[in-house]
């Protein structure tokens, strides 16, 4: 446990990314498979993720990133995008795949899959897609502290034209949208924010004790 903190103490939101230094094949598997293994509601994992390393791509998408350097520095872009207005397909597909994964029949899911429709059943597309963009949040928060325990950076970004980036990237087609972004990388020496004291609220502030 003191190596998890150890290394969140260690992270920070890095400004500046060493261009020359790439992930290794085998700690961006090792990112994905966490990416992958976070916390969904319901386990239904209503967004996709996009993993752009193609420099020519990353510099068409920075200004929409209002080309923060990380976007076209970083050893990869981590772009997580909703499923539009998530509902009965999406949970169809679910249910197969718990029942190809687990060898149970298809048929003895159908409680799970009518509570799950339930759930989502009074929202609007915008609550929907506001639901997916929560999950998505929880899987950055995956890679972030993933990252941290490999050392390696990482820049979760909201500051970005989403618009313009589902048309980049052709994710309208797709019943994609862009929900946030992600850097991820190894910092530059010259990132005087690695130097900074890492602010946060005491614990008096921060929690309440019942």
């Amino acid at each position: 446990m003191s190596n998890l903190l150890e290394s969140l103490n260690w992270r920070y939101a890095t400004k500046k990314y060493d261009a020359s230094k790439k992930i290794s094949p085998e700690d961006l598997e090792t990112l994905k498979e966490a990416t992958k293994l976070s916390v969904s509601s319901m386990g239904l994992q209503p967004f996709k993720v996009i993993i752009i390393e193609n420099p020519e791509l990353r510099a068409k998408l920075a200004p929409s990133g209002y080309n923060q350097s990380g976007i076209t520095e970083a050893s990869q872009l981590f772009v997580f995008a909703v499923e539009n207005n998530v509902g009965a397909r999406q949970i169809e597909a679910y249910m197969k795949n718990i029942s190809e994964t687990r060898e149970i029949p298809v048929e003895s899911l159908q409680g799970f899959s009518d509570m799950i429709l339930g759930s989502i059943a009074g929202l609007d597309q915008e609550g929907r897609n506001n639901w997916s963009i929560k999950q998505a949040y929880l899987a950055l928060s995956t890679l972030i502290n993933t990252a941290a325990v490999l050392k390696i950076d990482a820049t979760p970004m909201e500051g970005f034209n989403a618009q313009q980036f589902d048309e980049i990237l052709g994710l309208e087609k797709q019943g994609l949208t862009t929900a946030v972004i992600a850097s991820v990388g190894y910092r530059h020496e010259e990132d005087a924010t690695q130097h900074y004291k890492k602010v946060r609220k005491s614990n008096e502030e921060f929690f309440i004790n019942l």
